[in-house]
Formats: C-alpha cells, sequence, structure tokens
C-alpha cells in the first residue's frame, strides 16, 4: 500500500496529515508498501523531513508537479480541481470534503477519476471510533474556545479571595454539547469558570453535571439525535421557544461558546443581536459554527469583531489550529486507524470492501462516479 501526505496550503491552518509516528506505523503495518511524504509537511511542529526519513518515509520537495505513485493520499482539507489533476488516477483521496454545503467538488473528483472518502462522514461507531476524525479535532476546538475566549475576556476565571478583594469567577454559558461542547466546559471548569450549558438533547444533562456544570432545561416538545449521534433539526417554534429561555443565561454570562451545527444544513441562528444588546460590555461570543452559516446574528467567519455594545464576537475559523501539534497527532492516528482497518495484508493494498457500514458511508466518489446515495445527481 502506497500513502502520499502532501503539505496543506491553507495559511489559516498549520496542521499537518501525517506524524513520523503515523508513518512508523504504517511502515509496520505494510514493510513492503512505501510512506511518502512532501518535504516540510511537519515543519511547524519540530517534525523535521529527516524525522520522517528516519522512519521510513521517503521525503519528495514537489514544485507543481504530478503527485507521485499512490493508493491513498491524507489530507485534512479538500483539494481543489488543479491540485485533483496532480493526483495519481485510481488513488483514494482521504479528508474532509463538506459534500453537502460543496457538493460541486465531488464531480472534480470524478471528472479527474480519483476516489474519495469523506472524514465527516465516517460513522460513530465504536468499530470506526478510532477513525472518527471529526471527533478529535472538535474535541480540540473546543478546548481552543475557551483559551481563545479567556485571551479576550480581561479578567481571571475562577474565584480569588485576596487582601486586596475577593474576585467573583467568571461565568461561561456553552450551547451544543457534543464533543466540542464537552471539551469546552471541562476547559472551563478547569480554569475555575461557573459553568452552564445547554442541548436540545436532554439525554446529554447527565454527561453535563459529570463535568460539575449546570445543565439549562428548555421544555421543547419532542426532540432527539439521529442515528449517527447528531441533533436534530428543531421546529421553527422550537428554536423560538429556546431562544427565549436562552436569552436569559447569555446576559448573565461572561463568556458564550455556541457548537450548535446540523450535519449537512446551514446551523441555525441561536443568539440575535437583541440578545447580544442584553449582555455586558466587555462579553466574549465564540461562535464556533462561524463558517457553518453561524449560531450568532452578525458574526464573521475569520473575523473577531466588536458590537457597538462592547461584545467581541469571535468567528476565528480552525481554532484546533491553535494546537496544531496535538490536532495532527490526533488525525494522523485517525488516517492510520481508518487504512489498517482497510488493509488487506494478503494482497498487500487497500481494499474497498463496500459492503461494510464504514466505508459506504464515508467513500463518495469511485471509478469516475459519485456512488453515495445521498449524494448521486440526478
Amino acid at each position: 500500500m502506497l500513502v502520499f501526505a502532501p503539505r496543506e496550503t491553507r495559511p489559516t491552518d498549520s496542521r499537518c496529515s501525517l506524524s513520523p509516528e503515523a508513518v512508523r506505523r504504517l511502515r509496520a503495518l505494510d514493510p513492503s508498501g512505501g510512506v511518502t511524504v512532501e518535504s516540510g509537511l511537519g515543519a511547524a511542529h519540530g517534525w523535521s523531513d529527516q524525522a520522517y526519513a528516519e522512519e521510513g518515509a521517503r521525503v519528495l520537495s514537489l514544485e507543481g508537479g504530478s503527485y507521485p505513485e499512490a493508493d491513498v493520499v491524507v489530507r485534512l482539507h479538500a483539494p481543489g480541481r488543479e491540485e485533483l489533476e496532480r493526483y495519481p488516477a485510481g488513488a483514494l483521496s482521504l479528508s474532509f470534503l463538506d459534500p453537502f454545503r460543496q457538493p460541486e467538488r465531488l464531480a472534480d473528483f470524478a471528472a479527474c477519476r480519483v476516489n474519495a472518502a469523506s472524514l465527516e462522514m465516517i460513522p460513530r461507531t465504536s468499530v470506526a471510533q478510532g477513525m472518527d476524525a471529526l471527533s478529535s479535532q472538535s474535541s480540540l476546538s473546543g478546548y481552543g474556545a475557551v483559551i481563545e475566549a479567556a485571551h479576550r475576556l480581561g479578567r481571571v476565571f475562577p474565584m480569588m479571595v485576596t487582601a486586596a478583594g475577593t474576585l467573583s469567577p467568571a461565568r461561561v454559558f456553552v450551547i451544543g454539547v457534543g464533543v466540542a461542547g464537552l471539551q469546552a466546559i471541562a476547559t472551563a471548569k478547569r480554569l475555575g469558570a461557573r459553568v452552564e450549558a445547554f442541548d436540545t438533547r436532554p439525554e446529554v444533562e447527565e454527561q453535563v453535571r459529570s463535568l460539575g456544570a449546570q445543565f439549562l432545561k428548555i421544555d421543547l416538545g419532542e426532540t432527539g439525535q439521529t442515528e449517527g449521534g447528531y441533533a436534530k433539526e428543531l421546529t421553527p417554534e422550537q428554536l423560538d421557544r429556546q431562544k427565549e429561555a436562552m436569552a436569559q443565561s447569555c446576559a448573565k454570562a461572561d463568556i458564550v461558546i455556541t457548537t450548535a451545527r446540523v450535519f449537512g444544513r446551514p446551523s441555525p441562528q441561536l443568539v440575535s443581536a437583541a440578545v447580544l444588546e442584553r449582555m455586558s460590555a466587555g462579553s466574549v461570543v465564540v461562535d464556533l459554527a462561524a463558517d457553518a452559516g453561524g449560531n450568532v446574528e452578525g458574526v464573521v467567519p475569520g473575523e473577531v469583531i466588536r458590537t457597538e455594545g462592547g461584545v467581541t464576537l469571535v468567528g476565528t475559523q480552525e481554532l484546533v489550529a491553535m494546537v496544531a501539534r496535538d490536532a495532527s497527532t490526533m488525525i494522523a492516528n485517525n488516517f492510520v486507524a481508518f487504512l489498517e482497518y482497510f488493509y488487506d495484508a494478503e494482497e498487500g493494498s487497500f481494499v474497498y470492501r463496500e459492503d461494510d457500514p464504514i466505508l459506504s458511508a464515508c467513500l463518495l466518489v469511485r471509478e469516475g462516479a459519485i456512488v453515495h446515495p445521498s449524494l448521486k445527481p440526478d
């Protein structure tokens, strides 16, 4: 099995797809195969070309030419059409693809006869847990959101009793208790904040309380989650009821962190301009769904702005890049777990077991055609 890891090209994200340790594991998996990395792949994290070479990788300097022969190309962000034309025909591209919001990318894969699997669509099952890159990166995004908010708040998180007076703890309100939300809660609690959280799924209340936070109960009627573990989309009436109840919690909070995403759809707007007006000057709002439509009115993806009332809105994308080395280590482990699962030792290659529930869920393009039933053109 031949694996290639190119450098990422997005300037706001210094993560990379393979660590030297991941190279070692892949070489142990298939000693007769090979791992090629583009020169400078891990330079931002102190992983030199020599470190990769010592683990058995071939290091190449590419200057716009074709990619080397490979069965699988691993990277974080979806390649553009120009880059796809550099891929070897028949290779599998494994990356985040955002296929429902950017379906045109799949036509490019098909036209270039490059197979494509989407990391977002790997199912959340016990078997696929080690491959779940969306969860591994979301967890670090939740951590990054709290650190970013603490940096911009201008006050301490824990209660402090000093000779000069007592400082009350910061109040943090987390909206959305998925992987990112849970990590945000845990991080804020470790820093000493008073934390409250809300999610449309009442079954997560126990998880919130186990982290020492309060759970905001709102009677929304029937809600729940999809088979994939995502929150179901709310009705307009449920959204109005939720917004009204959350407004009071936002008004009391020093920091609000929103994480609500609905897979394949625009994110719901949960914090309106009217709610922001009720928040105190100096408060901070971090919207982890800014790049998917945003949960907060007025947030700008990739920017930090300040409202007329003095509330800082953080729409910074890829907060996971704040801890890029750890994020790279984790996603490299996800890639290795995926390749280990589909590697056939007898054939010495990656095997497309299309009847496997993991591959059938995440394989979108195969042999020049869009094959996923939810994304096939009419």
